[in-house]
C-alpha cells in the first residue's frame, strides 16, 4: 500500500451490509477499551472471534474474505490478529492514537442510515499536519497503515458502529 489512507465503497451487497448492521446492533458489548495507556476508556468493544459463535464465525469469515479476495490481497501475506466492533454512544470523546508500527487496519463503517454532514460520526486522520475527516458513508471501509495517527468522532444522536480489522506484519 503506498498511500497511508484508502477508502472503498460499497463492499457487501445490500443483504450482507444489512446483517453486519443487525450484527453490531445485536452483540455483547463491554465496556474498557482504551486507545494509548496514557487515556481514559470511551465507547464499548465487542471482540469478533472466529469459532466462538455461529455469527461470529461468519462475520469473521465474511470480513477476511473480502480483505484477502477482494480488496486488498496482498492481506494474505500478513497475520490477521484482530477483528472487533467498536460502539460509539452520542457524545462520546475517543482519542488520538495509532494501531502499530506495520500491517494494515480495516474499518469497515456498519451504519444503517444514511450520513449527512452535520450528523459527525466521521475519523480523523492527521496526515502531513492537516486533519483529514473520513465519513462514514454506509458500507464503506477505510484502509490504512496502522501507524496512522486517527481518532473516532462520535455521531451526535445516534449510535456509531464500525468493525475493525487489523493485520501486523
Amino acid at each position: 500500500m503506498t498511500n497511508r489512507l484508502s477508502i472503498s465503497d460499497n463492499i457487501f451487497s445490500a443483504e450482507e451490509h444489512k446483517y453486519i448492521v443487525e450484527y453490531c446492533q445485536s452483540c455483547s458489548y463491554f465496556y474498557g477499551e482504551k486507545d494509548t495507556p496514557d487515556t481514559p476508556s470511551c465507547g464499548m468493544v465487542h471482540n469478533i472471534q472466529k469459532g466462538f459463535s455461529e455469527k461470529d464465525e461468519y462475520i469473521y469469515d465474511l470480513m477476511s474474505n473480502k480483505i484477502e479476495n477482494d480488496l486488498y490481497p496482498d492481506a494474505k501475506k500478513l497475520t490477521l490478529y484482530r477483528m472487533y466492533v467498536n460502539c460509539f454512544s452520542p457524545g462520546d470523546s475517543p482519542w488520538f492514537h495509532t494501531d502499530g508500527k506495520s500491517g494494515l487496519t480495516f474499518l469497515y463503517y456498519a451504519n444503517r442510515e444514511e450520513w449527512d454532514i452535520n450528523d459527525g460520526g466521521e475519523t480523523q486522520f492527521y496526515i502531513d499536519g492537516m486533519l483529514t475527516g473520513v465519513p462514514p458513508i454506509p458500507n464503506r471501509i477505510a484502509i490504512f497503515t496502522p501507524d496512522q495517527l486517527h481518532c473516532a468522532k462520535s455521531f451526535r444522536d445516534r449510535y456509531k458502529f464500525t468493525v475493525a480489522t487489523k493485520y501486523e506484519g
